[in-house]
């Protein structure tokens, strides 16, 4: 049973991330029959330390708090890509591992976890915008960059901000049931589980790649993807035979035209979901699935969420409108 949580935290440690386990593990709630924890916000760097907000935050812990802790949870912090982290942090880290404890990140926390080693051979994600970076400097890490969060026990790393009240709802749910973790969202008036993950939240833009040989085609592609459109075509328009244009596409791309073309089938969508009143229906149209049913596979199979409920959270209810026009 989860009954003594420690947050850790390192010099410019972000609010909003530390608020959130604050809430979720910190606060009294046995009024309502949940669990009280014994919480503790621990420094690594001394007393007193700075947020990227620009106010402190002092705290009486220091590391020998995280010895007796069920559960050690990491915030995000600032410069994660170019800092060095305390060794004796990095230490209290793995020994809470292997004596049995849990350990969750929030965000950019996942980098401190890649330091210590205990993302090494295991599944992991953090924000979209961190995940390349997280992958280059802990290559033995399996980052996961669309996901919410990833569990593996004992190391659950969750995505940008708001995500990690996911990753903790989901730890609520696991030790204490779906009645807890129902509870402890309505006090926090968040979902208890949002469908899909962290993809739909990505800003990819439709780019405009500055590619050798294929730069003209992919324009191409990229001003008729309401089209049908074969490698054959594609390649006469390269002038290329097939499988030199496919090479070439896969060498100065890094995927194939299918692939290349069905994301920015897809981002299109997301654009028009975003700015339009355009029915499911007709975008599926002018975005080259056909039909509404495609488009809403291609959704679900791409970014884990469903065409109008992706209008939904970027638009709010009233943005929703009938699949058919």
């Amino acid at each position: 049973m989860l009954k003594n949580v420690a947050v850790l935290l390192l010099d410019e440690v972000h609010p909003f991330e530390l608020g959130v386990l604050c809430e979720v593990f910190g606060l009294d709630r046995s009024e309502e029959g949940l669990p009280v924890h014994d919480f503790a916000v621990v420094s690594a760097q001394g007393p007193v330390l700075q947020t990227h907000a620009g106010f402190t935050i002092s705290t009486p812990y220091g590391l020998d708090r995280l010895e007796e802790a069920d559960l050690v949870a990491v915030p995000a912090s600032s410069h994660v890509a170019d800092r060095e982290y305390p060794e004796e942090a990095l230490s209290a880290l793995r020994r809470a591992v292997e004596r049995g404890a849990r350990v969750l990140s929030v965000c950019s926390g996942a980098y401190v976890l890649g330091a210590a080693g205990l993302l090494d051979g295991r599944r992991c994600t953090t924000h979209w915008r961190h995940a390349a970076e997280l992958a280059r400097r802990y290559p033995k890490a399996i980052v996961e960059p669309d996901v919410l969060y990833v569990d593996e026990g004992p190391v659950i790393t969750s995505a940008g901000t708001a995500a990690g009240i996911d990753a903790c709802l989901h730890l609520v749910r696991q030790e204490y049931g779906q009645d807890a973790a129902n509870t402890i969202a309505r006090r926090m008036v968040v979902p208890p589980h949002r469908d899909g993950g962290q993809a739909q939240y990505i800003s990819r833009p439709l780019p405009r790649n500055a590619c050798d040989t294929v730069g003209s085609t992919l324009a191409w592609m990229e001003h008729h993807l309401d089209q049908e459109m074969s490698v054959e075509q594609l390649a006469a328009l390269a002038h290329m035979s097939p499988r030199t244009f496919a090479r070439r596409f896969q060498q100065e791309t890094g995927t194939t035209p299918y692939r290349w073309l069905l994301r920015q089938r897809v981002l299109l969508a997301q654009h028009l979901l975003e700015t339009s009143d355009r029915t499911v229906d007709t975008i599926a149209g002018q975005t080259g699935f056909g039909t509404a049913a495609t488009l809403r596979h291609q959704f679900v199979r791409t970014l884990g969420t469903t065409p109008n409920a992706y209008r939904r959270t970027f638009r709010g209810p009233a943005g929703t409108v009938p699949d058919v026009a």
